[in-house]
């Protein structure tokens, strides 16, 4: 089964052009804020493209799915994509779970305190094929590049990392050593776009947008089987 990989589009999905797979994933940042016209733009968007089956989870700026989750959820269903969080579901045998949670970052939607984040990580079960979250997990595609070498967001005051350290998250990546799914897409971290994999697991970055927030990264298609 083809599955297509993509995360922060940041409401940018006029200039995007995705190729067909039978499930469509999408990590989060759906918008640039979160507003409601907003997410409801992003559900038009993929209420209108052809994949069967479209799944996405929210990220920190996608604002509505956390003031006012009924509203932003039904948005997304009535244009037929499935919302996940803190929750699964399976699409022609494969299991998959979602969850927009990352440590802090400038206070932006869904942001935990380091060392909080457990408490959601722990419903990630085990034996899933694939997992989906927002931010990526400690050292595996999630590092900021150094200051100097990109211009800031629209919505950054100053530069809120001093160098291209890891930024992701240490409780996600000793939750994803436990669990073990088959692959892990995530998003948050722009320059951090790229795969990576260990024993258990292949790992996707899927931001579509570079730091300067154009969409010019390639979406990933993935062929994924159901296990036997």
């Amino acid at each position: 089964m083809k599955i297509l990989l993509v995360s922060d589009t940041h409401g940018l999905h006029n200039s995007i052009r995705l190729p067909f797979a039978d499930v469509l994933i999408h990590a989060g940042d759906l918008t640039s804020s979160g507003t409601d016209s907003q997410v409801a733009a992003a559900a038009k968007w993929l209420g209108s493209l052809p994949h069967r089956h479209k799944i996405a989870v929210a990220g920190n700026h996608d604002w509505l799915f956390e003031r006012q989750p009924t509203l932003a959820a039904t948005l997304l269903r009535s244009a037929g994509v499935t919302y996940l969080q803190d929750s699964g579901t399976s699409v022609d045998g494969l299991s998959i779970y979602g969850s927009p949670w990352q440590p802090e970052f400038m206070h932006w939607a869904f942001n935990v305190r380091r060392g909080q984040l457990t408490k959601y990580w722990k419903q990630i079960p085990t034996g899933l094929d694939i997992l989906i979250t927002h931010g990526p997990p400690y050292g595996i595609l999630d590092q900021r590049v150094p200051p100097g070498t990109r211009r800031l967001s629209p919505w950054e005051d100053e530069e809120p990392f001093a160098g291209s350290e890891h930024v992701g998250d240490e409780e996600l990546l000793a939750v994803v050593g436990r669990a073990k799914p088959r692959v892990h897409v995530f998003g948050h971290i722009h320059s951090g776009y790229g795969t990576s994999k260990n024993e258990h697991t292949v790992f996707y970055n899927a931001s579509l947008c570079d730091d300067q927030y154009e969409p010019v990264h390639e979406p990933w298609v993935i062929d994924v089987a159901p296990r036997e």
